[in-house]
């Protein structure tokens, strides 16, 4: 979770950094990552990502048919929640990609253009904290696993509010605090004891995942992000946990 206003650090993992410096880190991440991402979220979740991610789109609905409708899906870059979006949707339905790695947009146009979406599928290099959109441009706003990554949360909520129409929706897919007994003891292990030796193994390098691991512990529990959500203005705010709190969709309106 990034630290308090008025900080000049933010955690990195379990670390603490000069503030300035950690999306530098971040980007680091993931530019060693980006060819192997998918393949990352299948170690940390067991490979339910992919369901998650079908369950948030099924929980967005987007619409059928020739409706115009546009979502911007933050941190997005390989594609995943986007392709998921557009083959669910009508024609009249539309995406922007935005992410700040230049490496992960790489991989998410390739992904793209071989699911025959390019042209309804925009990418765009940009930061969540300051996105390069005006206001009120989208009907709805996805960010899946990418949030505990920025470095200042609640800009990125702020910025989120800022680019939805009235009426447009938020929704967060992120890993969360796991809120079964038995599981959630599963859970640390898995997380500390073996994504980080799959990770040396699948790519050459334990670290990227064992910082990613220790960014899950450090963002807020379900309840604290919510507040964060409701604090940047949007209304109807909810949540619901996907196998026992693993991982979370945050859902909000701009009304």
């Amino acid at each position: 979770m990034s630290q308090p206003p008025g900080s000049d650090t933010a955690s990195f993992g379990f670390r603490d950094v000069p503030k300035e410096q950690r999306q530098g880190l971040v980007n680091e991440v993931f530019s060693s990552v980006a060819e192997r991402y998918d393949l990352m979220n299948d170690l940390m979740s067991g490979g339910l990502h992919r369901l998650w991610k079908g369950d948030l789109i099924a929980w967005l609905a987007p619409p059928k048919g020739e409706r115009p409708f546009r979502l911007l899906d933050v941190a997005g870059g390989t594609g995943d929640v986007a392709i998921r979006y557009a083959r669910r949707s009508g024609d009249g339905a539309t995406a922007v990609i935005c992410d700040i790695s230049p490496e992960m947009l790489e991989v998410g146009q390739r992904k793209v253009n071989d699911a025959g979406l390019a042209t309804r599928i925009e990418l765009v290099e940009g930061n969540a904290e300051a996105l390069p959109f005006a206001d009120r441009s989208f009907d709805a706003y996805t960010i899946a696993f990418g949030i505990r990554n920025v470095t200042n949360i609640d800009r990125a909520l702020a910025e989120a509010f800022r680019v939805l129409k009235t009426g447009g929706r938020f929704m967060c897919l992120e890993f969360s605090e796991v809120q079964v007994p038995i599981l959630d003891r599963i859970y640390d292990f898995h997380s500390f004891e073996v994504i980080p030796r799959l990770g040396k193994l699948a790519a050459g390098a334990a670290e990227p995942y064992q910082y990613l691991v220790e960014s899950i512990r450090k963002f807020p529990k379900q309840e604290a992000f919510a507040t964060m959500i409701r604090d940047a203005g949007f209304e109807r705010v909810t949540y619901r946990n996907l196998t026992g709190g693993v991982a979370a969709i945050h859902s909000g309106w701009k009304i």
